[in-house]
């Protein structure tokens, strides 16, 4: 009898030691934070190709997601590629050889470069618009097939047409500025140039080849044009000072594809929230890391809403009445 009651008071003991090393507290999108094997520690890289707020806000809401769920139980590893695409090769190389559990490639550049170098690794990316594009995959359906997916930062282009054709309807000539090495502006300019066209505007690209040649391109840009667009494009948003001691003199509005650009250089953006990107990415990670998801069937993500914003100080210089309907945000210092 002795025998019995010791035997189930060791099982007693044992289920609630199961029970405590399972549990886990709520995060704040109100999911479970269990950390799986208790024992694991995660290792993510991190590669971001500059830095500027709307990257550094993707990143921030990464960490924050897994740290929630995670704990001490993920290291980061966090490089900056300052802006220069070969020197993301060199981060995700070593990345690989650190044998991380899964690389966070914010920007184009690199998740093209996680993509060459880490076939072995989960690659989620964030702040990429278009993953057909950047991947090089004919037949885009949402999935990559391969050790990938992530969340894209892509505004509808539709919207950001109709929002230039409501704020400046008399106007005709619109400069279209991007980065040439950045697959994802080219993307943003063709498709955006459509609908402006349709709009009944006369569209001119600018394209910069590095930070090197903005000043030129960008006078060149304010002098034949009546508005400007610039894109979600990494180079522009690390450089808005060059473009806005230009624009604001030549009195040439400036509408940008995000917030960062805008409290830069810009007057009005259809913009959505990078943070929130970031941590639905690290929210992705999670089911990567823990329960066993299959990267290459995920669905890329995009963010949950898109906002209508203005550059007060900006508009004020340049005497632009903004409608109804937007949210003000201050300029960059």
């Amino acid at each position: 009898m002795k025998l019995k009651k010791i035997i189930a008071v060791a099982l007693t003991a044992i289920m609630t030691m199961s029970l405590t090393a399972c549990g886990g507290s709520e995060t704040k999108d109100g999911t479970s934070s269990s950390t799986g094997d208790s024992g694991k520690t995660y290792n993510i890289g991190i590669c971001q190709l500059v830095q500027h707020d709307a990257l550094d806000a993707a990143t921030k809401g990464f960490k924050d997601a897994l740290t929630e769920k995670l704990g001490d139980k993920v290291k980061f590893d966090e490089q900056n590629a300052q802006g220069d695409s070969p020197t993301c090769a060199t981060i995700v190389n070593s990345f690989v050889s650190e044998k991380v559990d899964l690389i966070l490639a914010n920007a184009t550049a690199p998740l093209q470069a996680a993509v060459a170098g880490a076939t072995d690794i989960p690659i989620l990316g964030t702040s990429v618009t278009d993953y057909g594009t950047a991947l090089d995959i004919k037949d885009w359906k949402g999935t990559t097939g391969i050790n990938v997916s992530g969340t894209s930062d892509l505004a509808p282009l539709d919207q950001q047409a109709a929002m230039i054709k409501e704020l400046f309807p008399d106007k005709k000539k619109v400069g279209l500025f991007y980065c040439s090495a950045e697959a994802n502006s080219l993307y943003q300019v063709e498709t955006i140039k459509t609908y402006l066209e349709k709009e009944g505007y006369t569209c001119t690209n600018y394209s910069f080849v590095d930070s090197n040649d903005i000043a030129s391109v960008i006078t060149n840009a304010s002098k034949n044009s009546e508005i400007i667009y610039i894109p979600t494009d990494n180079t522009a948003a690390s450089n808005t000072e060059v473009i806005k001691n230009t624009c604001v003199p030549a009195k040439v509005p400036v509408v940008a594809g995000e917030q960062g650009i805008c409290s830069g250089c810009g007057v009005a953006t259809l913009s959505i929230s990078y943070y929130d990107l970031g941590y639905e990415t690290g929210k992705m990670a999670y089911e990567v890391l823990v329960n066993g998801a299959d990267v290459s069937t995920m669905q890329i993500k995009f963010a949950p809403k898109v906002t209508k914003q203005y550059n007060e100080s900006i508009c004020k210089e340049l005497g632009i009445k903004i409608p109804e309907g937007y949210e003000k945000i201050e300029a960059s210092k």
